[in-house]
């Protein structure tokens, strides 16, 4: 479930809805390389540190830890919701930054594609043109490659003429 970005800034503190506020639609667009590269950084170390935060919450509250510091009260889903906000943030930078080198891929490709017809156009012509149309036999008959029956026409039907004289010879008894 997305929040809202008054959600989002309610649980972050500022320096942390800073970085967040620029990984939304209008100010993303405006973030290079070095400046994705660095959102992500930071992004990717206040998730981590709000996942062990609810890790460590969520042992709390199983009783299978005791409680690490004093400073940090409350249950695990304050950490999980704000683990969601880092999170969300860090899947806008991946694709803003997916985005960018398609655009990259794109450009090199099409430069590529107009150097190699550059390349074609100014290549001198061939010496001997290809002959263009030809004339053409048509369609060549072939001969066939089964070979013929080596059974005798006139004895194809005895087998079955002769299983059905046994049959009969057995139903008169």
């Amino acid at each position: 479930m997305s929040l809202s970005n008054k959600r989002e800034l309610s649980l972050l503190k500022h320096d942390e809805a800073e970085v967040v506020r620029t990984t939304h639609y209008p100010a993303i667009q405006e973030l290079d390389r070095k400046a994705i590269a660095e959102a992500r950084r930071k992004l990717t170390t206040l998730r981590d540190t709000e996942k062990t935060f609810a890790r460590q919450k969520a042992r709390e509250v199983r009783g299978k830890s005791d409680a690490r510091g004093g400073s940090f009260p409350g249950t695990a889903e304050r950490p999980l919701e704000r683990k969601q906000v880092f999170s969300s943030a860090l899947r806008r930078v991946n694709k803003q930054a997916a985005r960018l080198d398609a655009a990259d891929a794109r450009a090199a490709h099409i430069n590529a594609s107009r150097r190699a017809l550059a390349m074609r156009r100014s290549a001198p012509p061939k010496h001997h043109p290809d002959a263009g149309k030809t004339a053409d036999a048509g369609m060549v008959a072939t001969s066939n490659t089964k070979g013929s029956t080596k059974t005798a026409p006139a004895k194809v039907g005895s087998v079955s003429q002769a299983n059905k004289n046994a049959q009969a010879k057995r139903d008169k008894r």
